[in-house]
Parts: structure tokens; sequence; C-alpha cells
């Protein structure tokens, strides 16, 4: 495995035009990657979690720079988008639409942390200890949701994002998510 990430690393960072790479990460970053990879359990083989977790790591640094809070924020949005059938990369943008990856974020209408959720729905699942600033917490809650409109709204992406943002029948917010989703976020298949 060490030698799989050596050669995907010499790969991502020799590249031109790479996520603006220009030099392969720091020892302890590599050490960090390898421990992450062997943890993540909602990835299909540790080839696809390395390359993903890196790729993302090196997009989200702008955000938050710390290596390991940026791999351990991405090994729960992977586990929290997989689980409820939503493209991690998608989350992603979402995320940074809402908070900008920020997840002490409060919004003018009160929705709280990473995904910007509203605290009624504490009560609503009789869950009022729950702390949506909490990164796992708020990922669960903001997947289901997002998920369970995409459902609703059989498929379409647009008005389930309208939906989740409470603006259904306006085009602005779906189109700033699906727009830092293609522009920063989206992972070819």
């Amino acid at each position: 495995m060490a030698l799989r990430l050596g050669l995907l690393l010499l790969a991502l960072f020799s590249v031109p035009g790479q996520a603006n790479l220009r030099q392969a990460p720091e020892p302890e970053l590599r050490a960090l990657l390898q421990r992450t990879v062997a943890e993540a359990e909602s990835f299909q083989d540790r080839f696809e979690a390395e390359v993903w977790l890196l790729d993302m790591s090196t997009r989200l640094t702008r955000y938050i720079p710390d290596a390991e809070e940026r791999l351990t924020l991405l090994k729960l949005v992977h586990r929290e988008a997989t689980k409820a059938g939503l493209k991690p990369d998608l989350v992603l943008a979402l995320i940074h639409t809402e908070s900008h990856f920020d997840r002490f974020a409060i919004s003018s209408a009160g929705a709280q942390g990473m995904m910007q959720v509203m605290p009624f729905w504490k009560a609503e699942l009789g869950r009022p200890q729950d702390n949506l600033t909490d990164n796992a917490t708020n990922l669960r809650y903001g997947c289901t949701i997002l998920s369970f409109y995409l459902r609703k709204e059989r498929g379409n992406l647009n008005r389930a994002l309208a939906r989740y943002n409470g603006s259904l029948g306006k085009h602005t917010y779906p189109a700033k998510v699906i727009g830092f989703w293609h522009d920063f976020w989206y992972v070819k298949p």
C-alpha cells in the first residue's frame, strides 16, 4: 500500500495543472493520509480512498489548512454522503455554498453548522441534545435531508437543492451549488 500511495503521489504531483500541486506533501501528511485511508470504511477499495482523499484534501486546503482536520472531515463527508446515496463531491459543493466549511456558521435564519441545518429538526426528532456544530451530526442531518428531497423530487437536483435551501421555485441557490460542484469539487467517474 505504501508503494501504491507513493506512486499515486508521484503521479499527481508530476502532472502540470493538477490542482495547483507543486511538491510532494510533507512526510507527516503522507503518514496521516496513510492512517486515514486505512480507517476509511465507506470506500470500495484502498486505492479509491487514496485517490479521493488526496485529491479532495488538496482542494480543501484553502478552507481548512490543518491536514488532519481536512482528512477527518473528508472521511465524514464520504461516509455520510455514501450512506445517504449522495455523491460526496456534491455534498462538498453544498457545504462550500452554505458555510465555506465553517462548522460554527449560523445563518440569519438560525441554520447551523457546515450544512446549515435548522435547529427545529432536533425537536422534530426528539433529540434536543444534538449539537449541530459537530461535523458528524451536522453531516448526518444534512445528507439525510438532501437525500430525502432528491427522492421527493425524483432525482431533480435543482428542485432538491431549492427545497434544501427553502427556496423552491427559485434558481439562484441551486445554480450556485451546481456551479461550485462543477468548478471546484466534481470528480469525473
